[in-house]
């Protein structure tokens, strides 16, 4: 029912997240590419009977995460720190996405590990339009860490 507190018999609701980046909480719309995965390693022994390969987990990898947000009047910060990158010499930072419950409190953590911009695009335009500005910032990241409170 409507009010009533969650329990742990439900999932939890996907709308209801913070990011933290560096140290400073941002209001972001959306976040996707929460991901690792194992690359896989194929290999067949020279004496085996069989004439298959076994498969063997390799290296991990991780993919590039999306966060998007509305623009705001004077709000250039992720430009200005996109135009830093000059030769491997971008600041890198901690970003900590959390899923918030009822009350707040953070449920499950995601922790990027070394990220930086590494794509920002901005909104679209249109003339006929009412959709809200939005615009687009791409971390690539040196591993993700997730952690259930």
């Amino acid at each position: 029912m409507a009010g009533e507190k969650q329990d742990n018999n439900w999932p939890l609701p996907k709308f209801y997240f913070s990011v933290n980046i560096d140290g400073k909480d941002y209001a972001f719309q959306e976040v996707s590419g929460l991901e690792t995965e194992t690359q896989i390693i194929e290999y067949r022994h020279s004496n085996s009977k069989q004439f298959s390969t076994i498969k063997m987990p390799g290296i991990n990898k991780v993919g590039n995460v999306t966060l998007k947000k509305g623009v705001f009047v004077k709000d250039n910060n992720y430009w200005t720190w996109y135009s830093a990158i000059k030769m491997n010499t971008i600041k890198r930072v901690t970003v900590v996405v959390k899923l918030l419950d009822e009350s707040g409190n953070p449920t499950m953590t995601w922790t990027l590990q070394n990220a930086w911009p590494t794509k920002i695009q901005g909104t679209d335009l249109k003339s006929d339009g009412n959709e809200v500005a939005v615009e687009t910032i791409e971390f690539a990241h040196e591993g993700l860490v997730i952690a259930n409170k």
